[in-house]
């Protein structure tokens, strides 16, 4: 069994994805468990939470496998109280042990159910899985990996001594960061939950107010199977508020808090894998494959919509602005920050790094291509991860459907900081990201057929989330706040907590 923290994976020596019924029942009274949760993604975006006493081995069973009824009206906002009622059925690999309870309370995330025993076709869950058969379908059964970089500021009481160095907290060490033992208990816990943790450190954003002490951080994750991704992501989320409401911190995922001060984004990390597991971003030589272009082509067509689901509220657009580390134009590049989509490295030489680093091991030949990934950049804490994470699946199949893909990856390529104005000229022909939720609506529609195709995003959601990012009305909210500029602190509280 590989090493693990997850006590579940220890105590049954299996995969998550190899959990049954009975291993679940097994674990639970071998180690007499009495609470339980059912934990789902409502419409709304938010985790919710449903509490269970395990009063003896039968309702257990009962629970397990029957789930329970729960009113739907108050879950979507397309549900009449007339005829409302849902189930929500637990996701057996899902389970994990709840890091905050005071009794040892086992916990699942769930699916939702419709009243004849058939999965809700509007549940965000469902949405994903559904874009991910249909990738599957068109690309003749490749498979869609995804991965999260978390970005959050934490805020705590101003501190004098050993000051972080403002917009420049890229990888500080304390004393100069604060708040190191924080996120390294967060990755802890986010790890014993079952969530695969690339690494944590501290990001650029750093900068204090009379009253406070401002830091951003970042915790990534490796890359899984794109279901699995946003339960990751969940599990991070909610760890990191918990946690930091429980040490007296306060804890935000807000797109922008402060002009001139690093945003903070959601940068999602993509692969599409064969049947045998195999990365196929890239060829033997470490190349991009024409799989890879077509993939970027993609999400250079529909990135514009994707920001209906990955940057929903006003605040999101204040982020995406020139030289705040953040995309603005539609393109993508090799290791370039500047860009929308960004290749980064991904291990294709053929030095033995470890080797000359380390002259006394053996030479190493192992190929760990499989690393490589593709990154979209523009979505932000605010994102509905469940419907981002299917709209770039999307995009993705959309770019296998395309005839033109290789040449509007050829088209959108740049090698150069887009920000700097002597390329300008040379990047006219860039389209760029909607500048407001309003705009961001007008992209959604303008792309919607791509979306409702196979039957992923049904016409009354999109029609929903249309309305929504109109209802905002902020399309001039750039100039509104140059001319009161206390509106942003307004709306900055107002969406704090995305």
């Amino acid at each position: 069994m590989n090493y693990t923290i997850n006590p579940i994976v220890q105590f049954l020596e299996k995969t998550p994805s190899s959990f049954t019924k009975d291993d679940m029942i097994r674990y639970i009274m071998g180690n007499k468990i009495r609470m339980m949760n059912f934990r789902y993604i409502a419409g709304d975006g938010r985790l919710k939470v449903l509490n269970f006493v395990i009063h003896n081995a039968s309702y257990l069973d009962e629970v397990l496998t029957a789930g329970e009824r729960v009113d739907g009206s108050s879950l979507f906002s397309f549900m009449e109280a007339g005829s409302s009622d849902l189930y929500v059925i637990p996701r057996y690999s899902s389970a994990f042990m709840d890091p905050f309870a005071e009794n040892p309370t086992i916990s699942f995330f769930c699916s939702f159910m419709d009243k004849d025993g058939k999965p809700l076709e509007t549940s965000p869950e469902y949405i994903l899985k559904k874009a991910h058969d249909a990738f599957k379908e068109v690309t003749g059964g490749l498979k869609f990996y995804a991965m999260g970089e978390l970005e959050y500021y934490v805020i705590s009481p101003r501190e004098t001594d050993f000051a972080a160095v403002d917009q420049k907290g890229y990888h500080e060490m304390g004393p100069f960061s604060k708040h190191i033992d924080f996120r390294t208990h967060a990755m802890r816990l986010i790890a014993e939950c079952g969530g695969e943790i690339k690494y944590g450190h501290g990001e650029v954003g750093n900068f204090s107010t009379d009253a406070h002490n401002y830091e951003q951080n970042e915790i990534e994750f490796l890359p899984v199977n794109v279901e699995r991704a946003v339960e990751q992501l969940l599990l991070g989320k909610w760890i990191l508020y918990e946690l930091g409401w429980r040490m007296g911190l306060n804890v935000t995922f807000a797109p922008k808090i402060s002009v001139g001060k690093a945003g903070s984004g959601l940068h999602i990390h993509t692969k599409i894998v064969s049947e045998e597991g195999k990365n196929m971003y890239v060829d033997s030589a470490g190349l991009l494959t024409s799989i890879a272009r077509k993939a970027i082509a993609g999400m250079m067509t529909m990135s514009g919509s994707l920001t209906a689901f990955g940057n929903t509220n006003p605040t999101s657009y204040l982020r995406l602005v020139p030289h705040q580390e953040a995309p603005t134009t539609i393109c993508w590049g090799d290791r370039n920050r500047s860009a929308l989509v960004r290749v980064p490295l991904g291990w294709a030489g053929k030095s033995d790094m470890c080797r000359i680093v380390n002259p006394k091991e053996k030479p190493c030949t192992k190929d760990y291509s499989f690393k490589q990934t593709i990154e979209f950049r523009c979505p932000d804490g605010s994102a509905n991860l469940y419907l981002l994470l299917a709209g770039l699946v999307c995009a993705a199949r959309h770019g296998f459907e395309m005839n033109d893909a290789e040449e509007i990856a050829r088209s959108t390529y740049v090698d150069v900081n887009i920000h700097k104005s002597e390329f300008t000229d040379r990047l006219g022909h860039l389209d760029s990201l909607p500048a407001s939720c309003a705009e961001s609506a007008l992209r959604l529609e303008k792309d919607r057929s791509i979306y409702e195709e196979y039957g992923v995003f049904s016409k009354d959601l999109i029609d929903s989330i249309e309305t929504q990012l109109n209802s905002y009305n902020d399309a001039h909210l750039r100039e509104q706040i140059k001319a009161d500029p206390g509106l942003l602190a307004r709306i900055v509280e107002r969406y704090f907590y995305c």
